[in-house]
């Protein structure tokens, strides 16, 4: 028996489309930061693809948008399914962030007298939204993502990195389990849930043949395992290291599905896990902005080299 067709005509959704358009509603965005970060969409409906080359900081830029997605929108929850770093190391990350503090001293525990202030400030910021960020315990698995972020009551999902994680089912192989990954997320963001999916990329080759993570080769197609997971992104972007300076970082914007790419040129201070935008349309800092930033941003240095981005 053939199967029974099914489409809808632009008179059946006609009705409800012009009612939603007149209201005026914008559409929910969790904001992540002030200047040129306040450009990224991050909200229910949409999946979000952030890439880069090992070391590029893509586990650190999502923990910051986690965060401060958290601190902007005191109704915001999130779960957070990291298959590489338990809680405490993210946790510790975000203190160095919050607090100012070297990431170095609080990994190997350094901490003085001096760190007081700083500390307490982190701590006071991190205790502020940890009722509401969870971290996924094993299995990495679709389903144990699906059941935990139901019952913690997630608007915000961040699966890192996507193609660790496994999705139901028997694949023939990764790629075609990324595929159904893709079709999943789609499915949790038409559910009205926003998702977050950091990516691993492949190397591209030089004209000599040699492969590497050649910033300037990286762009769309260069999601590893899947031309699905760029198709199922509304938003992808690629973390890309500036070769004249090793404290910027690009975030490419390779695919906008709702208006044009905007790239966003940021400060990578990776000893305090931090990104900050570089806005070219930046206000002028006064003197006295400017000692109290440095100020503030004058940690002590550890012992230990500071740490490198994830």
């Amino acid at each position: 028996m053939a199967a029974k067709p099914r489409y809808a005509t632009a008179a059946d959704v006609f009705g409800g489309w012009r009612d939603d358009l007149l209201t005026g509603t914008q559409p929910t965005f969790y904001p992540i930061g002030d200047g040129a970060l306040s450009r990224i969409e991050l909200g229910p409906g949409l999946v979000t693809l952030l890439g880069g080359a090992p070391g590029s900081g893509k586990t650190a830029f999502a923990m910051q948008a986690v965060c401060d997605a958290l601190r902007l929108t005191p109704a915001l929850r999130c779960l957070v399914c990291n298959v590489e770093m338990p809680p405490s190391v993210l946790l510790d990350r975000q203190l160095a962030r919050l607090g100012g503090i070297p990431a170095s001293v609080i990994r190997y525990r350094l901490l003085t007298d001096a760190h007081g202030e700083r500390l307490d400030a982190g701590l006071t910021a991190l205790e502020g939204f940890a009722e509401r960020l969870a971290f996924l315990r094993p299995p990495f698995e679709l389903s144990n993502v699906a059941a935990a972020a139901d019952d913690f009551g997630a608007g915000l999902l961040v699966l890192d990195y996507v193609q660790r994680i496994a999705p139901p089912g028997e694949h023939a192989d990764r790629r075609a389990a990324v595929n159904a990954m893709m079709d999943y997320l789609r499915q949790f963001a038409d559910a009205g849930v926003a998702v977050l999916a950091v990516a691993a990329v492949g190397r591209t080759r030089d004209a000599k043949g040699r492969q590497s993570y050649d910033a300037e080769g990286l762009n769309l197609a260069s999601f590893r395992e899947s031309s699905e997971l760029e198709f199922g992104a509304d938003d992808a972007y690629i973390l890309t290291p500036d070769k004249r300076d090793e404290e910027v970082v690009t975030l490419r914007h390779v695919k906008s599905r709702h208006g044009a790419t905007q790239d966003l040129r940021l400060k990578f201070g990776k000893a305090y896990q931090s990104f900050a935008p570089l806005d070219d349309d930046a206000p002028d800092v006064g003197p006295l902005q400017a000692t109290l930033a440095a100020l503030w941003d004058g940690a002590p240095t550890a012992d230990k080299g500071d740490d490198d981005g994830c």
